[in-house]
């Protein structure tokens, strides 16, 4: 019997337990960044379609910065690019208390941005580097097992913004807002403002505090840096990428997978608040609701994912998120918020199962491939605009017909893998025979 793998090499216990608390942490910041569309929109009496620039600025940011900070983690190290990520990150955050003392939606934008510019840095540079802290056996496990802490993060972002957030915002509707007097209004708005700094100061501290860790630790170089830094031949790496089909839809439906995800956590308040008269806390506890079923489900999808075939897992999660939004537009009540909920089951599973599908056979162009399926984020910024248009048009229970548009996407994309694998098998199958 063959003796298994170490789960990872000697020397990278402590570094990889210090970056499992980095996937925590840009689940927390991402996660605590959904209500402030709801919070914005408001705060500043902004229809949903300009408050939802609050994920347009989020995730466009992930989407201009993966590829640098490919290029960063290929000619330095992945160390490097984890250090830059977290500071760049932790400027962000710390970037919300002058933007609660400008009391305007611009520098809050900013904060956005330069925050989700070092999560992207962080995110790009911390999957490959947790894929190489070990051996190629058992990396795909290694990264399952740390992207699980993941929706841990996710699940303390939503109870922070439901605790330390939404309670604190003032009951008085836009019309109210509009009648009082200017000096009262912007005292509302400085303890409303006021509370949404707060969280995203602390959670500076807390990336501070990891980026110390992870400066001061040694860290043993990895296989691939210790083979040296080769050329970066970008031209031909991206027409190998461009033209490799697999890949192609990956990254697709990697963008409508986010897209999917952003969709339905962003709008989960408005819904809830549509479909039940639900408050904006009592809709942050749904939202909560549905980062548990997440966390949960990811685990479960672990287990289950030793039985069945990614895509066609990948395949049944998607046409039923489909299933569930369009429940959700045609059934608007309580059913239809947990249908809303129940999507996050789907979504567990979604975003690595793509990754490792749409990486395989790379070899060599996995480490820019992995920025494109980063930059795929960008769904996460495009589709709440649409979203949030069709929200303001007919209401915000019909505009779940977006993330059911979305899901279908990633289902054709698990067809597309089953029907890939099928025909590679017939070739085998073929080969032999001849």
């Amino acid at each position: 019997m063959r003796d298994r793998p170490p789960f990872f090499y000697p020397g990278m216990t402590v570094p990889f337990v210090l970056l499992v608390t980095c996937f925590a942490a840009w689940g927390i910041a991402a996660n605590m960044t959904d209500p402030l569309v709801n919070v914005f929109s408001k705060i500043f009496s902004m229809s949903a379609l300009q408050s939802a620039f609050v994920q347009f600025a989020y995730y466009g940011a992930y989407f201009l910065l993966a590829l640098p900070a490919a290029f960063v983690t290929r000619r330095y190290s992945y160390k490097t690019g984890v250090l830059l990520g977290l500071g760049l990150a932790a400027v962000g955050a710390f970037m919300f208390y002058p933007a609660s003392l400008a009391m305007s939606f611009g520098p809050f934008l900013a904060a956005l941005f330069v925050l989700a510019a070092g999560l992207s840095v962080l995110e790009t540079s911390a999957n490959p580097f947790v894929i190489a802290m070990g051996p190629e056996a058992n990396a795909t496990r290694r990264l399952n097992f740390a992207q699980a802490f993941n929706p841990v993060g996710t699940n303390i972002g939503v109870f922070l913004a439901a605790t330390l957030i939404l309670p604190q915002l003032n009951p008085a509707s836009e019309a109210e807002r509009a009648a009082m007097a200017p000096e009262q209004l912007e005292r509302i708005q400085q303890a409303e403002l006021g509370a949404v700094m707060t969280p995203y100061v602390g959670m500076a501290c807390l990336l501070v505090v990891i980026w110390i860790g992870i400066a001061l630790s040694k860290v043993p170089r990895t296989r691939d840096e210790e083979e040296g830094i080769s050329a970066i031949d970008f031209g031909p790496t991206l027409k190998r990428l461009a033209g490799n089909p697999h890949y192609r839809f990956g990254v697709i439906a990697q963008f409508f997978n986010v897209a999917a995800q952003t969709c339905a956590w962003t709008f989960t308040i408005q819904y809830a608040q549509s479909a039940i008269g639900a408050s904006e806390t009592e809709g942050g506890a749904w939202l909560q609701a549905s980062l548990i079923v997440f966390l949960v489900s990811r685990f479960a999808m672990t287990v289950i994912l030793a039985y069945v075939r990614p895509s066609a897992l990948l395949l049944a999660m998607a046409l039923l998120g489909t299933g569930l939004s369009l429940y959700a537009v045609l059934v608007p009540g309580l059913s239809g918020v947990i249908a809303v909920v129940a999507l996050s089951l789907c979504l567990s599973l979604m975003f690595p199962t793509i990754y490792g599908i749409a990486l395989e056979g790379l070899g060599e162009d996995t480490k820019f491939g992995a920025a494109g399926l980063v930059m795929a984020i960008l769904g996460g910024a495009l589709l709440p605009l649409v979203h949030g248009a069709m929200m303001d048009a007919y209401g915000a229970t019909t505009a779940y017909g977006v993330p059911a548009a979305c899901f279908l996407v990633v289902a054709a994309y698990g067809a597309f893998d089953l029907a890939t694998d099928r025909r590679r098998h017939r070739d085998r199958l073929s080969q032999r025979e001849g």
